[in-house]
């Protein structure tokens, strides 16, 4: 066992490992009955003996990850949760063997796990973006042992946009997640601890004085819609409620055919009841509030 091996591993992460690798394996028969025994009648001893005999297809996996600062633990624990579902689908009247069925299983399960660690920003949300982060740094080495520098190029980054079918922003994104860690917006920048990089951000939104002027103005227009619908009829009220103040619109037609009149009656119903409304809001100076 090499150092940095050591290194991913922590104590009782080797004991868990010297367990697992001494549970006998099982032949194809053994494997294949005991796995009718779970699907066909619930035997959780048949599944323990099942997962017990392939808890080391999680180690050996887990260590493909290390390279990802994660602990050991974790990912075979991961992978544990990855061999149990592969376990409940598995079925044993094909012709596979259970290892070769869950280690699929398993290596998406690490894999998940792997992505949702890596950043408090969320990456990796589509099979093409997963691609991407597990063969980035791979081809990234390959190319810059051919050119012999560490700095990838525009062309390097379109080559690697085509080979994982991703377009080069994505690529561009990936590199950059790789080149810096996540640093909180409350570090500190500069000396005495003052200021915090949150502090240097530009905020493009409306101020809160502005934010309050517009919920303001908002409810003051309603109040005027509100009193100038009241000198509407009550069909033209029935007209612009479902014409313009419910979610879903409802057309001339439809409404005519409620009213039992054509649709034109109702669009001559609610030109009129327009011009009651912009005749009652015109004193309010608010005539760009209504429709044309």
């Amino acid at each position: 066992m090499s150092g940095s091996t050591r290194n991913f591993l922590s104590a009782n992460d080797r004991r868990y490992i010297s367990a697992a690798m001494k549970a006998p394996l099982l032949e194809r028969e053994e494997e294949q009955e005991l796995a009718r025994r779970w699907r066909d009648h619930d035997d959780t001893e048949a599944l323990d003996r099942i997962i017990t005999a392939h808890i080391r297809l999680c180690v050996r996996m887990a260590s493909r990850f290390k390279g990802y600062g994660l602990p050991a633990g974790d990912l075979i624990q991961e992978g544990n949760a990855g061999l149990l579902e592969a376990a409940k689908r598995f079925d044993p009247d094909r012709d596979v063997r259970f290892s070769t069925y869950a280690s699929w299983w398993i290596l998406a399960a690490m894999q998940e796990y792997v992505v949702r660690n890596s950043s408090v920003v969320r990456l990796g949300t589509t099979p093409a973006q997963k691609s991407l982060f597990f063969n980035l740094r791979r081809l990234r080495a390959q190319l810059a042992d051919s050119a012999g520098s560490s700095r990838m190029t525009d062309d390097q980054r379109e080559l690697i946009a085509r080979e994982l079918s991703v377009p080069v922003a994505a690529v561009e994104r990936m590199e950059a997640h790789f080149s810096a860690p996540d640093q909180s917006l409350n570090a500190p920048v500069g000396d005495g601890d003052v200021h915090e990089l949150i502090d240097f951000l530009a905020d493009d939104g409306e101020t809160p004085d502005a934010e309050a002027e517009d919920l303001i103005d908002g409810e003051t227009r309603m109040r005027w819609v509100r009193e100038a619908m009241e000198h509407l009829t009550p069909r033209e009220r029935e007209v612009i409620n479902r014409r313009f103040l419910v979610d879903e619109k409802i057309t001339l037609a439809e409404i005519g055919a409620d009213f039992g009149v054509t649709k034109e009656r109702v669009r001559q119903i609610e030109d009129k009841a327009l011009s009651k409304l912009r005749a009652h809001l015109r004193q309010h100076d608010d005539r760009e509030f209504l429709p044309n």
